[in-house]
């Protein structure tokens, strides 16, 4: 929603994101943590809550959610404890959710983002651990409902902002940096789809000048960052007409619906003492040694912003290309890997942000899920180079390269795809397109130079881009102009 400069209103919002974990295994038990599998097939009488069953916390659990707690800036806490959170919900069967309440695992944390005003820290008020609850499936031709417990007992962690967040914008701008950062330690793939991510959010509106936070309505089955966005601006509209109306806002949740685009009424909004939170019996207190935070601090990996700021820096890279390069982890190693091989970044980063994205968005595939090599890349782009092939061969040969798995010279001499340089093999092509075009040749040979692009243009066309269109022009206005 773009104000008005009058409206007399402030928006504001804060976001809870639910970051599953790519564990081999669940967080308080030995079941495999897999998507599409058959319902019900990944399950156990620990993550079923039968009667006389015992959780057991998963390490790599709570090395994960310390790596992310301390990636997003936040204090680690030394002191670890569980809670129970109690409700009935029939993909909840054991009628509670192990979480944590009042010690989450980490706290006061930040990402900074862009705004109008530069850059703008949003801060995190908590991630805390908790375990995921098992999916229902509604069957509308039956008018039931089944239950996959397959979900039940999936490590989570939740990430909740302080309401920072002031616009739709900026909480679509929070969501991707957030992403990015997460997807760079390589702790979950972040898949919105496969519900690895999944955002809820906040929202009420005040009048400007005030610091008392109005009263909120929470958006659910927001399955997108644009349904995010989306939902935020219809919901900020909403709120402001029945504030201006004098009418109060109703705390409840509400559901986006994308076909409508429109949210609607769910539920009221439960608040936290609804849940009588108390200690998890099951799960024993217990301590970090700090030794073991430094540890993993010491193992992260170069995250997003300061991979930004070094490929400016090192390679002298645009902001616009780093930005492209550093969206994707995989393409980032694959860029400076083909760096070391030809230290040429930016005729490199072209080829990638080009051909090599295209290729690749054309298959719908990142650079991990294709056997393309960096010295293969480096070949193509040197063979365009040293006029063995036209840069539109180049890129024909890099797309055949990522379909057929076969190598530049086996495509070159198989397609004989080699550029044509011989004068006497260009002058035949010239002659054809010359004759074709007398008109053109007359307003080259009355001054109209500007025209000879369009002959140059028809002879690669003419040769199948196998010409070597320098060796064209040189030609062309040997003939003409001389």
């Amino acid at each position: 929603m773009k104000h008005k400069q009058d409206n007399p209103f402030e928006t504001v919002i804060g976001l809870e994101v639910h970051l599953q974990f790519d564990t081999k295994t669940k967080i308080f038990c030995s079941c495999p943590n897999k998507f599409g599998e058959a319902p019900n097939t990944c399950t156990c009488p620990v993550c079923l809550g039968l009667p006389g069953t015992l959780p057991v916390l998963n390490e790599t659990v709570l090395d994960y959610a310390i790596k992310a707690g301390l990636a997003l800036n936040c204090q680690i806490s030394p002191s670890i404890k569980f809670d129970r959170k109690n409700y009935y919900y029939p993909d909840l069967p054991k009628g509670y959710q192990i979480s944590q309440f009042d010690h989450p695992i980490a706290k006061n944390g930040f990402i900074a983002i862009p705004s109008e005003k530069g850059e703008k820290k949003v801060r995190i008020h908590r991630a805390h651990m908790e375990e995921d609850a098992g999916k229902l499936i509604h069957e509308t031709k039956t008018k039931s409902s089944l239950v996959d417990y397959n979900r039940t007992g999936t490590p989570l962690l939740e990430i909740v902002t302080e309401p920072d967040i002031h616009s739709p914008q900026e909480a679509y701008d929070y969501l991707n940096i957030l992403k990015l950062t997460l997807q760079y330690l390589n702790i979950s793939d972040c898949d919105m789809e496969k519900g690895s991510l999944r955002c809820d959010a906040n929202i009420s509106l005040r009048k400007k000048g005030e610091t008392k936070l109005g009263t909120k309505t929470e958006l659910k089955n927001l399955n997108s960052f644009k349904a995010v966005k989306a939902g935020l601006e219809f919901e900020e509209q909403r709120q402001a007409k029945i504030l201006s109306a004098g009418k109060p806002i109703v705390q409840e949740t509400r559901l986006w619906d994308e076909t409508r685009a429109a949210t609607f009424s769910m539920r009221s909004k439960e608040e936290a003492h609804d849940y009588r939170y108390f200690p998890e019996p099951d799960l024993v207190p217990f301590t970090i040694d700090q030794k073991k935070i430094d540890e993993i601090k010491s193992s992260l990996p170069e995250l997003p912003e300061a991979k930004r700021t070094r490929f400016l820096k090192d390679y002298g890279l645009s902001d616009y290309d780093a930005q492209i390069l550093i969206q994707d982890k995989n393409l980032a190693d694959f860029f400076e890997e083909c760096v070391k091989l030809l230290p040429q970044p930016k005729k490199i980063c072209n080829w990638i942000n080009g051909a090599l994205l295209k290729e690749l968005n054309e298959k719908k595939a990142d650079i991990k899920d294709i056997a393309l090599r960096p010295k293969i890349f480096v070949d193509i782009i040197q063979k365009v180079d040293e006029g063995k092939v036209s840069n539109l061969v180049g890129k024909d040969i890099l797309g055949m390269v990522i379909h057929a798995g076969k190598t530049p010279d086996h495509l070159i001499a198989e397609k004989g795809l080699a550029q044509v340089s011989d004068d006497h093999a260009l002058e035949k092509i010239i002659d054809e397109v010359l004759s074709a075009n007398q008109n053109v040749v007359n307003q080259i040979k009355e001054g109209k130079e500007s025209a000879l692009g369009f002959l140059i243009g028809q002879t690669m066309r003419q040769s199948k881009g196998k010409a070597n269109p320098k060796k064209v022009g040189e030609l062309i206005k040997r003939r003409l102009l001389s």
